[in-house]
């Protein structure tokens, strides 16, 4: 069944109503009536199933017919540092690492980040982000879409990492090594209602300058395997280690 998250604004205690582009989604795309049944998410908890009892225009109302329990969230909320990365690889890691649970995604300048961050269109690239994530949160049937934090230096991320329980950067040159041990270490760890924060280079990695400041700063060097990973392969790999541990291995 369809899933659209609506602002809580637009939300009553028996009714919700849905406007702009979700709306022109449900009557141009969809080519819903009056009577056709979908379900909202206020992206904070509360999901229901919604009937249409009136168009107009570009404006639809529904009424509320039950609330929905459905939690299909991970049981640690997980931030995907991504160290900027060429052409869309940065929206395909959000669209993808949003299907596999992400709580929220810190794009940052790495050493060995080619692109920069423009500012002069930031606003509309994060929109651009912000949508596809909400797209595939849908399309995943989360209970929320992922924070898409305002990009970052490699400063920012060390400030921001002090909030977290659980650090673990992305360093190929443990892998080369055959480090196995640290990543699966890390997870034992953990325990529901941590929170984790997960550093990935770009292209070539995290250099080694910012590898010691992170493990100064707390953080596991960990390789990911005997393969060396592409960035935007990288953390969808770590999302899916994350899942099985927390989700699926019982």
């Amino acid at each position: 069944m369809q899933r659209y998250f609506v602002s809580t604004e637009n939300w009553k205690d028996d009714a919700v109503t849905i406007t702009g582009d979700d709306a022109k989604h449900i009557l141009k795309v969809m080519r819903m009536q009056v009577g056709d049944d979908f379900i909202c998410c206020d992206n904070n908890g509360r999901t229901s199933l919604c009937e249409i009892i009136e168009v107009d225009g570009n404006e639809v109302q529904t009424k509320i017919v039950k609330d929905i329990e459905t939690d299909a969230e991970l049981p640690v909320s997980v931030t995907i540092a991504q160290g900027l990365p060429k052409g869309d690889k940065l929206e395909y890691i959000i669209q993808k690492g949003t299907e596999l649970g992400a709580f929220s995604f810190f794009p940052f300048a790495a050493d060995r980040s080619v692109v920069k961050w423009d500012d002069k269109k930031a606003v509309k690239k994060k929109e651009r982000l912000e949508k596809i994530a909400k797209e595939a949160a849908e399309q995943s049937h989360r209970n929320r879409v992922p924070d898409i934090l305002n990009p970052g230096s490699f400063s920012d991320l060390l400030k921001m990492a002090e909030q977290y329980k659980i650090k673990i950067v992305a360093f190929e040159e443990e892998a080369k090594q055959n480090e196995i041990s640290h990543f699966a270490s890390a997870l034992r760890t953990a325990e529901n209602g941590d929170s984790i924060l997960c550093v990935i280079g770009p292209e070539g990695g995290i250099s080694e300058k910012e590898a010691a400041f992170l493990n100064d700063h707390g953080f596991l060097l960990c390789g990911l395997g005997p393969r060396i990973l592409r960035t935007e392969t990288a953390p969808l790999y770590l999302l899916s280690a994350i899942s099985y541990h927390f989700e699926l291995k019982g």
